[in-house]
């Protein structure tokens, strides 16, 4: 067993030279960490969670009223659209609070009526993968001529996952545009979204840049507009603000052929007007968007219309001819950053519901330089411990275990700079636990050893025995724990799954370093001492 061929031994020196290879960039000057990529050797080095580095905390909450009034909007549509193409006349179509209700005008058409709607009601899944329990999402029941769709508990909670879902990818692809580096966006809760930036020191911006939902709409205004506060809006028109002064009102059309949303943009880019040299959004449809907003344009001449962003009235140009080249430009007294921000998150899409923030905070960066220099001195100290621990305890054979927990640490850091992982808090807390693991399983081997010298066998028989009935323990020990690391990823967010990684990469660190390492190195003492005694 304490023969190791040329091959393997090189392979074990390779692997472990390959770890401190990927690790270096962590004990390098970023400058020089750019230079390694010229030479393409590993450059990229851990990035420090926002308990380390400083950054912006934000806790949203998916605004469920504003959410359920969208999809009661989108249901009266559909029972629209539906009845429409069937040909089948209807009345007192309305929302109802918690759906929709119509009555069928000819009682000989309201069982038609009623199958047509019932396939609004869509199954919906509510577990993972497509193996959970299925729900309708609505519930839709027939009273003679008169039909009510009302959300289904499960149908209406399905639909509030689906909104987290989407509102996860549509933050992930704002933030990735402010070019922060691993943020944190994830799942809190049934409605709760977490979003953590660090380095990011401008929670301002963020939260502008996260809680508007970006919906996007070129609406034409109607003839008559208010001339102060308190006048009744007119029948197919509804009152929106100016989004630059306060009082000014507006009344936009709501018919769905006077309005081109921004769904059908292509792009938005950040520019700037010619004539004024001030900061503006130049965006371009794609083609269905293109040809939608020309025939707008083309027969709405002379006539203002409003563009309209979270309903609210960015400006209100005049058509003054037909715009039919696909792309436009929209201006608002911008600065050169909230021009850039309103571009990113048109870019981006729309949010599927309106997001409130409950919790918000700021890490300043010389708390996270604390808590780094807290949990390097931790590190340190705990290294140090163990040193002096093994050596009084095993002597020689105390210095070859620490040298295997000096290449389980390499290999750690290794292993995470390699995956881009962000180190935080608990993360270091998982590492100081290795060390202590990781010399334990060197304890179970070099204790296992003393019994068999005890009982008579020879150096080199003693330390081969103890190497092969220590393995046992060792795995058995490590893989309860990786089993309890693989849970508390799976289970947990956020710091726990932080500690989790870096616990369950420094347990097959310290399989691999505490038992081969080890091993390798004491076979390589035994060839060049050819000891007589085990100086344990």
């Amino acid at each position: 067993m304490l023969h190791f061929s040329k091959l393997k031994a090189f392979v074990i020196v390779g692997i472990v030279l390959m770890a401190g290879l990927m690790a270096m960039p962590n004990l390098l000057a970023e400058k020089s960490r750019e230079s390694l990529s010229d030479f393409y050797l590993p450059s990229q080095a851990l990035t420090l969670g926002l308990d380390l580095q400083g950054g912006s905390h934000i806790l949203l909450e998916v605004d469920v009223p504003s959410l359920k009034d969208t999809l009661e909007k989108q249901l009266v549509g559909d029972v629209r659209l539906r009845l429409r193409d069937a040909k089948i006349r209807y009345a007192n179509l309305k929302r109802t609070g918690n759906g929709a209700s119509v009555t069928i005008s000819e009682p000989a058409r309201a069982e038609e009526g009623f199958t047509i709607l019932q396939g609004l009601s869509q199954p919906l899944d509510t577990g993972l993968f497509g193996q959970g329990v299925q729900v309708q999402e609505f519930d839709v029941v027939r009273n003679g001529q008169n039909i009510t769709l009302s959300f289904s508990d499960g149908g209406l909670q399905t639909r509030i996952g689906r909104a987290v879902q989407q509102s996860i990818e549509v933050l992930g692809v704002r933030i990735n545009e402010l070019g922060t580096t691993e943020p944190t966006i994830q799942q809190q809760g049934t409605d709760r979204i977490l979003v953590q930036v660090p380095g990011l020191q401008d929670p301002a911006r963020l939260k502008a840049l996260l809680g508007q939902t970006a919906l996007l709409q070129f609406r034409l205004l109607c003839d008559n507009q208010p001339q102060g506060a308190g006048g009744t809006v007119p029948l197919g028109c509804e009152e929106l603000q100016d989004k630059e002064t306060p009082g000014l009102l507006y009344w936009v059309q709501t018919s769905r052929s006077a309005t081109v949303d921004g769904e059908d943009l292509n792009d938005a880019q950040t520019g700037f007007d010619q004539r004024t040299n001030e900061p503006v959004v130049n965006f371009r449809f794609n083609t269905g968007g293109a040809q939608r907003f020309c025939r707008l344009t083309q027969n709405n001449v002379g006539r203002p219309f409003a563009i309209v962003l979270d309903s609210e009235v960015i400006s209100a140009p005049r058509i003054n001819e037909q715009i039919c080249g696909g792309s436009g430009q929209i201006s608002g007294n911008f600065s050169t950053q909230e021009a850039n921000d309103l571009a990113i998150v048109l870019r981006s899409g729309a949010l599927p519901a309106k997001l409130t923030i409950v919790e918000e905070r700021t890490v300043g960066p010389s708390l996270g330089s604390d808590s780094v220099e807290a949990g390097f001195a931790a590190s340190i100290i705990g290294l140090i411990g163990v040193l002096i621990f093994m050596v009084i305890s095993y002597g020689l054979f105390g210095l070859f275990a620490v040298a295997a927990l000096v290449a389980n640490l390499t290999m750690i850091l290794g292993v995470l700079s390699f995956l881009g992982a962000t180190l935080t808090l608990p993360g270091i807390a998982g590492i100081v636990l290795t060390m202590g693991m990781a010399v334990d399983a060197n304890v179970l081997v070099f204790e296992r050893i003393r019994e068999e010298v005890a009982n008579g066998r020879s150096p080199l028989n003693a330390i081969e025995t103890g190497f092969r009935m220590a393995l046992a323990t060792i795995l058995d020990a490590n893989i309860t724990t990786l089993i309890a690391a693989v849970i508390l990823f799976g289970m947990g967010s956020g710091p726990v799954r932080g500690f989790a990684v870096t616990l369950g990469i420094g347990i097959l660190a310290t399989v691999f370093t505490a038992y081969t390492v080890t091993q390798l190195i004491i076979s390589g003492w035994i060839k060049v001492r050819r000891p007589k005694v085990v100086p344990l």
